[in-house]
């Protein structure tokens, strides 16, 4: 998403949406979508215990690979 650098009130009025304006739900789907593409859940929630810390490591390396994947995946363009 660009980011857009006003100069005046007159010129945010250009490119706001009023309540029920068709454009403003498309707009805001477009946001959600965005967002549900690129925040990708960090790591399972709960409480992890491990045994060791080399088993603590590779648990973190294994949702790190995840998140790669997931990021990977949310990257590619929809299929029809």
């Amino acid at each position: 998403m660009p980011v857009r650098k006003f100069r005046s009130i007159d010129d945010v009025r250009e490119v706001w949406r009023n309540p029920g304006d068709p454009e403003l739900y498309r707009a805001i789907e477009r946001v959600w979508t965005f967002g549900r593409r690129t925040m990708v859940r960090r790591f399972p929630p709960g409480v992890h215990r491990r045994r060791s810390i080399a088993e603590l490591n590779e648990a973190t390396e294994q949702w790190n690979r995840d998140n790669f994947e997931a990021a990977r995946l949310a990257s590619l363009p929809p299929r029809d």
